[in-house]
């Protein structure tokens, strides 16, 4: 795809909200001016920003980047005939939803065309909330994409990908996550037959590591783990479609160029992605067991300490070694909003009927927890250290209530028993017995 670049297509640096510098021809990257009169190699000047120009230095994303050809090289885009599948919101609903996996497609489908909405809190012109999307693909990307509503977050359950984008090739599997910064230029190859995942949109804030307060300097995500691509070029001179979603709908124009032509960058609006399987997962020795914030790999703030536009949590293997403690997720009502993903092995609060592939919803204040058959085996467990293995379950946590769309509420895939896995809690209370 790219007999110019000098640099291989898959190479990665190391840390998360660097100021990265990279350059896949050796000079292209201009030295102590961003944009000179005349840049390396003939090349075009362009900043990329994810922030506005006045924010706070450490909360500032922009990167510089030196291109083949400049973004506003382009025609009108037209809004396109199809469309993003999932329809409208639905109807609100205080229940508590779950899914199976949603099929594979039968016809040729790419990533953007494999796109289902689920579930969403906020319109996509909001400066806050999320929407969520399951993606099925059975084809590679022969155009290019870009999201102008929000970052994408992208979490492989099935099938391996290779995602090439303006500043870098990452390449992706289940139990890696990677996130692309809003209105990155990006394109999504197939590694596999068929792959499957889910996706967050994020309206609000960029994703960032949260903070460890008493925890200390080390544990959950460290940032040395966190890959960002070198830069790596496409110099391609033929009819590329390049599709954005803008609003919530698809639209599109004709290059006569691939717009992945970016020779060198640096800056810290970037792409980049993160081995799960690297969390250093904190528990309690003693007894009870802590929140769930604390397997938080990324957050999403809002202006209200504390309080998540979106959280991405995760339930990896793990040590449970409490006293005297029902291990399990307990019991609870949550202000919080949370949409749930299984990637592989099973979930430690169910027993059957979440599946890898699967999603669950429980909104703001639904009573949710373990199912009858986990909790009564909890209870009755002789307790000594054990090891939570072979699993790996997310949650998409958000301060909003999320709105399934129509397509989440009337599709084949949706458990109309869910409600029955906590029939079968038995009636333990005795008042005589202590």
């Amino acid at each position: 795809m790219n007999p110019d670049a000098t640099s291989p297509a898959l190479a990665y640096q190391s840390g998360f909200g660097n100021e990265f510098s990279t350059e896949a021809l050796p000079g292209a990257l201009p030295i102590g001016q961003n944009s000179p009169q005349k840049a390396p190699y003939g090349l075009y000047t362009e900043l990329f920003s994810g922030s506005a120009f006045t924010m706070p230095r450490s909360e500032a994303r922009r990167t510089w980047l030196y291109r083949i050809q400049p973004s506003a090289n382009h025609p009108a885009f037209v809004k396109l005939e199809r469309q993003l599948a999932g329809g409208p919101l639905g109807e609100v609903t205080p229940n508590r939803l779950r899914w199976n996996p949603l099929d594979m497609p039968t016809e040729p489908t790419d990533f953007v065309d494999g796109l289902v909405s689920m579930a969403a809190n906020s319109a996509a012109q909001k400066p806050a909330g999320i929407s969520i999307y399951n993606y099925r693909a059975n084809r590679s990307m022969e155009r290019v994409f870009f999201d102008a509503d929000g970052e994408l977050l992208l979490v492989p359950q099935q099938g391996r990908l290779r995602i090439a984008t303006e500043l870098g090739v990452l390449e992706l599997e289940p139990l890696e996550i990677a996130v692309l910064p809003r209105g990155l230029k990006f394109r999504v190859e197939l590694l596999d037959a068929e792959a499957r995942g889910y996706v967050a949109e994020n309206h609000g804030a960029p994703l960032r590591l949260p903070d460890l307060g008493p925890i200390g300097s080390n544990g959950l995500a460290n940032p040395r783990d966190f890959l960002t691509p070198v830069a790596h070029y496409e110099h391609l001179q033929q009819p590329t479609a390049l599709v954005q979603k803008f609003l919530g709908e698809l639209w599109g124009c004709e290059l006569n160029h691939s717009p992945l032509n970016v020779v060198a960058w640096h800056g810290t609006n970037v792409p980049y992605k993160y081995d799960l399987r690297r969390f250093n997962t904190i528990g309690t020795v003693s007894f009870d067991h802590p929140d769930p914030s604390i397997f938080t790999v990324l957050t999403s703030p809002t202006s209200v300490h504390g309080l998540a536009n979106l959280d991405f949590v995760i339930f990896p293997p793990r040590w449970m070694v409490a006293e005297n403690t029902f291990r399990p997720p307990w019991f609870h009502r949550n202000l919080m909003n949370e949409f749930m993903g299984l990637i592989q092995g099973a979930y430690d609060a169910k027993a059957e009927g979440f599946l890898p592939g699967g999603a669950s919803l429980h909104s703001c204040m639904s009573a949710h927890g373990p199912d009858g058959e986990t909790c009564t085996k909890a209870i009755n467990a002789t307790l000594a250290p054990g090891k939570i293995d072979n699993t790996m379950a997310f949650m998409f946590e958000t301060s909003q209530v999320l709105r399934p769309s129509r397509f989440a509420l009337d599709c084949p895939q949706l458990q109309n028993n869910y409600d029955a896995c906590w029939a079968s809690l038995p009636a333990t209370f005795d008042p005589t017995r202590r």
